[in-house]
């Protein structure tokens, strides 16, 4: 099966005429333009393959034979018919990512089957960061693979993980940070984090890392390595003498070093902030910076997340 994008935007194109966003004028100033989505499958246009509707899309046969699920639009998410498994899909990656995701879950999406993004327009910041993006969903992470994203306070470092396995089908988060009784704010916060998530994921709440770490196989998603130490440091009553937490970390060091997953794990970049007035904080960030540097030694990628952009350590 043969398929040729001519077109990949979205109705209007991208640029869109008239739009002044950040993303339809970086395109302008580079003089780029994306026609809207034109399709031929086998050298027949897509709207003259058989095709079958579904919701959110339709389902097309190419004549040389294979099986294609196609959205209808920009937003639209095709629900698979039962028992589809699909030789390509054209799905609007740039707004509903999570849908492929969906999709693998649901066995409608293998590791043979082609995945192309469609009414691709502004609601991504660039041409570029889509195609960063698609890097990590048109295929299955493999693993061992281990990546530590770090940043600030209300960086969107959690977002950037997330979105780095929205597109995968079978995903473990491993929140480290249980809920506070009586403290509202707190549990605002990991409300905020379980919506974001898709459905289908699995999320476990341990402080127990090196066992998860030893024994997944699958992407993993790690949130984060800040409440992981706290807790670690409180279990070992560390504040007073942090040596007294050396053991557990350097469990963790070695599972993270030794794990067959493909993992994201989170945490907070310490060394931007100003010196802490207090011993148990300084304690804290003085373990916490250390932990970073060695997980980061043992990672196949490293990136520091700020104002939701993200910057590679090489």
């Amino acid at each position: 099966m043969k398929i040729e994008l001519q077109g990949t935007a979205g109705p209007g194109g991208w640029p869109v005429r008239g739009c002044r966003c950040a993303s339809c004028n970086r395109l302008r100033i580079a003089g780029v333009r994306y026609e809207p989505t034109s399709v031929r499958v086998d050298g027949v246009p897509l709207e003259a393959c058989a095709r079958r509707e579904v919701p959110g899309g339709y389902e097309a046969d190419a004549p040389a034979g294979g099986r294609l699920l196609v959205a209808s639009g920009p937003g639209a998410r095709p629900e698979p018919a039962p028992g589809a498994v699909y030789d390509a899909v054209l799905l609007d990656l740039a707004g509903a990512p999570e849908h492929l995701g969906l999709l693998r879950n649901a066995g409608a999406v293998t590791d043979m089957t082609r995945v192309m993004a469609v009414h691709v327009d502004h609601r991504v910041p660039s041409a570029e960061e889509l195609e960063r993006r698609l890097g990590y969903w048109r295929g299955p992470l493999a693993g061992p693979y281990r990546t530590l994203l770090l940043g600030g306070s209300r960086s969107g470092k959690s977002a950037e993980a997330e979105l780095r396995l929205i597109a995968q089908g079978d995903v473990t988060y491993v929140a480290t940070g249980a809920v506070r009784d009586g403290d509202a704010e707190w549990s605002a916060r990991i409300e905020a984090h379980r919506r974001r998530r898709p459905s289908w994921w699995r999320t476990v709440e341990t402080t127990g890392l090196a066992d998860v770490l030893a024994s997944a196989e699958g992407p993993l998603l790690v949130d984060g390595i800040g409440t992981w130490v706290a807790a670690v440091m409180d279990g070992a009553d560390a504040w007073d003498d942090p040596s007294r937490a050396a053991s557990r970390i350097d469990e963790l060091v070695a599972a993270w070093r030794g794990t067959s997953a493909h993992v994201i794990a989170v945490s907070d970049e310490v060394g931007l902030s100003l010196v802490p007035d207090n011993r148990a904080g300084r304690a804290f960030r003085d373990v916490l910076g250390t932990v970073n540097q060695r997980l980061a030694a043992e990672s196949d990628e490293a990136a520091l997340v700020v104002a939701g952009r993200v910057t590679e350590l090489r």
